[in-house]
């Protein structure tokens, strides 16, 4: 039996009381698994769809890493006889400041580590780990909304055209698998029009991601692309379970892609908010975006205050856009 914290009531003996359930004479050891049960969580995806270059420069909250810029070298005319036109090419730098921190303090007591048979500092570490991976995860893609450039995100996306569709927080688009009727998109339709947009953009082919929550997946298995002909694979992705790369893009699947109601503007309709039931999904290259984080902090210490061993930690981290041309973001409702 564990043995009971301080905040909890020694049983007290009552006459005329009988114990629950009453005593049998027989004593009924208390038998601990010896196997823990397995904990699943949620799957991050900032280390894929971000650029990381600077994470070994971090050594405290409130750091600033400075990101040079390439600048852009201007094209002209020439004609026999011009005096050229020097350019001393230069671009603002951006700084990337670490502003936010996540940290978890817990303390096995002396007793309770005498009478476990597991290591429960380490499992709790690894526990602690995994749910700063979802909270900073979850907080960083949320911070995303809004971010993406002007032509590429609305209902007039497109830096040539302006005619493509994303869909706005109290419009966005409904999303389904095949066979859209009036007021729907196919999936694969969506697909294609964040590709075009980063065209429109000149952004590069290669490296490109998308960030889909699970049901906007499961359109994807469910729509046309099930054909293994289509795909040009020799299994369908709705047999093999694998999404893969669909036009140019890498897909990857979170549940902690940002999900309405979420309300920073004062009105609806907002970039940066979402009505209920609306879901962002994201799409663009490594370069659009950059994600820094350190474990600056990790130690254990014997409590002053009671017999135990405290571990905590701190992690420290930044995000910023670098280049929103090469981010896309689509307001969607299954």
């Amino acid at each position: 039996m564990a043995y009971p914290l301080a905040a909890t009531p020694y049983p007290v003996a009552q006459p005329g009381v009988n114990p629950s359930p009453a005593y049998t004479g027989n004593f009924i050891p208390e038998i601990w698994s010896g196997k823990m049960i397995e904990k699943f969580y949620a799957t991050t995806v900032l280390a894929a769809i971000s650029n990381t270059n600077y994470e070994g420069e971090i050594k405290n909250h409130g750091d600033k890493v400075i990101i040079r810029t390439r600048p852009t070298v201007t094209i002209r005319d020439y004609t026999a006889g011009l005096q050229l036109v020097f350019e001393r090419p230069s671009s603002p730098p951006l700084t990337l400041t670490i502003d936010k921190g996540k940290y978890f303090n817990v303390i096995m007591d002396d007793v309770h580590e005498v009478q476990s048979d597991f290591n429960m500092l380490s499992l709790w570490s690894e526990d602690a780990a995994e749910q700063m991976k979802i909270m900073i995860d979850t907080e960083t893609l949320l911070a995303m909304l809004g971010l993406a450039h002007a032509s590429n995100r609305g209902t007039t996306a497109g830096a040539k055209t302006a005619l493509i569709n994303l869909g706005v927080t109290t419009a966005p688009l409904t999303i389904v698998a095949r066979a859209p009727t009036a007021g729907q998109v196919e999936v694969t339709d969506l697909v294609v029009r964040m590709g075009q947009v980063l065209d429109e953009q000149n952004i590069p082919e290669t490296g490109r991601w998308l960030v889909v929550p699970a049901w906007f997946a499961a359109r994807i298995k469910m729509s046309e692309l099930r054909d293994a002909s289509l795909t040009g694979d020799g299994t369908s992705i709705l047999r093999n379970g694998r999404l893969g790369m669909i036009d140019r893009f890498t897909i990857y699947v979170s549940n902690l892609t940002p999900k309405g109601p979420y309300t920073t503007g004062p009105l609806p309709g907002t970039e940066d908010n979402l009505a209920a039931g609306e879901w962002a999904v994201f799409a663009g290259v490594t370069n659009a975006f950059t994600f820094a984080t350190q474990m600056t902090r990790m130690e254990t210490l014997r409590s002053e205050s009671t017999f135990g061993t405290i571990m905590r930690g701190l992690q420290v981290y930044g995000s910023g856009i670098t280049d929103p041309t090469a981010l896309v973001q689509a307001i969607v409702v299954p």
